[in-house]
């Protein structure tokens, strides 16, 4: 039934996106042709302009269903359709440039397919959201729902019932969960919470003439770990069926947000930790994106870094560029720069004193400096160097590498890429004298997740929030 369903869902989309593609296709036309804005040489009829409508709609089709925009999205985030929407377009619009560029189609203008793809972009994303809106609030009513049987009590189990329903758009009902052992109690407990008509331990004939007797659509295994030793068992039940099933590992700690599965023969190996910036051509972007902002930046803010420094020196005696060894990509030592916010102090002082928000030894330049983020500004050479990234974990010292690995889980993956001046901690407004562990958690989810539209989000964030916690 809810693959039916999905059929139906799909072919509505295509129909629907055929009939944008085409009606924003004729809106460019017009739209060019009526502009006072730019001048417009009728070198193509209407006519002539909508002869490529044959080639464009099943192009634009295409390019949809390569980014996998009609596969089911019912668990996926608004921001993650719209933007295989985004790129489905973009790589559409390039291709049907190539197409004209074989063609030899001189007259056609080019921007009037922009034009096409921005009004294109837009009403299918409105599309999309509207019929969010109306799938939440049929599954919201009962309808289009997927009757799921759960297997197994795992915290991650736990934890797919507790957000199956808290978020009743995903179309999930849990019916029944079957358990290696059922406390009566807890048993009791989850029926009221969760208005579940039916657990019971895992009695293969059992599960196997639920199965069989219930209106199922789909399997969930979640059991613990060491209960697997019966997950080959479960899985044939399952199997024999018919019944979609899958599995939610138990030993998802272990493994990143998006695991990257490789195959070396017949053995298959998942990788613990999935750094997007170990791919070569990711590594150039970024580091070809850092050199251009770190020229820029350095340009726009000389006159400011100029005053600071004056500023520096006429306040308090000392250097005006404050170093100080970090460890960054690799584990390597660095020294950073900043302005000196500080009175002098010692090379002890230095090595394992932690800044405050109420620090005696901030001068008064230095609070200002510290409080608008001038301080980090000479930051900008280390990025020009190579020694840092323009976004990325905030280097620490080698005191402080050697303390928090001892007491922090995986504090030492940051160093898996290169140090940042900003990064998602610090969008977020985790920096200062705030949670070390919060602060790991976004920086271990920023190097899992990388790409240029997150470091672009961390950029906006950082300039909205960034005054927050900063002394």
């Amino acid at each position: 039934m809810i693959k039916e369903n999905q059929k139906i869902l799909n072919f509505i989309n295509i129909m629907i996106d055929a009939l944008i593609i085409a009606f924003t296709y004729m809106l460019a036309y017009r739209m060019r042709a009526t502009s006072d804005l730019i001048l417009y040489v009728q070198s193509v009829t209407f006519s002539q302009y909508m002869q490529y409508v044959v080639i464009v709609v099943p192009l634009y089709l295409f390019s949809y269903y390569l980014f996998k925009v009609y596969t089911a999205q019912r668990l996926k985030s608004l921001v993650e359709e719209i933007s295989k929407i985004v790129k489905a377009n973009i790589v559409a619009t390039i291709a049907f440039f190539t197409v004209l560029f074989i063609l030899k189609d001189v007259n056609y203008s080019r921007y009037m397919t922009l034009i096409f793809m921005f009004w294109n972009m837009l009403l299918t994303a409105i599309s999309r959201i509207v019929l969010r809106y109306m799938l939440r609030r049929i599954r919201r009513k009962g309808f289009n729902i997927k009757r799921a049987v759960l297997i197994g009590n795992s915290d991650t189990a736990m934890d797919f019932l507790q957000k199956t329903q808290q978020n009743l758009q995903w179309g999930y009902k849990i019916v029944a969960i079957f358990e290696e052992k059922v406390n009566i109690n807890r048993q009791k407990r989850l029926k009221e919470k969760y208005k579940l008509s039916y657990i019971q331990r895992y009695d293969y004939s059992m599960l196997e003439e639920y199965l069989a007797d219930k209106r199922v659509d789909e399997v969930v295994i979640g059991i613990k770990l060491k209960e697997y030793e019966h997950l080959d068992k479960i899985i044939r039940v399952c199997e024999k069926s018919g019944i979609k099933t899958q599995i939610i590992p138990d030993y998802l700690k272990y493994i990143p947000s998006k695991p990257v599965v490789e195959q070396i023969d017949d053995i298959t190996i998942i990788n613990i930790r999935h750094v997007p910036l170990e791919n070569p051509i990711n590594k150039v972007i970024k580091r070809l994106s850092d050199i251009i902002l770190s020229i820029i930046a350095i340009v726009l803010t000389s006159p400011i870094m100029l005053v600071t420094a004056i500023a520096i020196k006429i306040e308090s005696p000392g250097k005006i560029i404050f170093k100080q060894e970090r460890v960054g990509y690799n584990r390597k030592k660095f020294y950073m720069y900043k302005f000196r916010s500080m009175r002098e102090q010692t090379k002890e002082e230095e090595k394992d004193k932690w800044t405050t928000k109420d620090d005696n030894r901030k001068t008064k330049v230095g609070k200002f400096i510290r409080r608008m983020n001038i301080d980090e500004f000479p930051q900008f050479f280390n990025v020009l160097k190579g020694e840092m990234s323009f976004i990325g974990p905030r280097p620490e010292r080698p005191f402080f590498v050697e303390k928090f690995k001892e007491e922090i889980p995986k504090y030492m993956v940051k160093h898996q890429v290169r140090p940042g001046i900003t990064g998602w901690a610090q969008a977020n407004g985790l920096r200062g004298d705030t949670s070390i562990k919060k602060r790991i958690e976004y920086d271990i989810f920023y190097i899992e997740n990388w790409s240029i539209s997150l470091d672009l989000k961390i950029i906006v964030l950082t300039i909205k929030n960034g005054f927050k916690n900063a002394y």
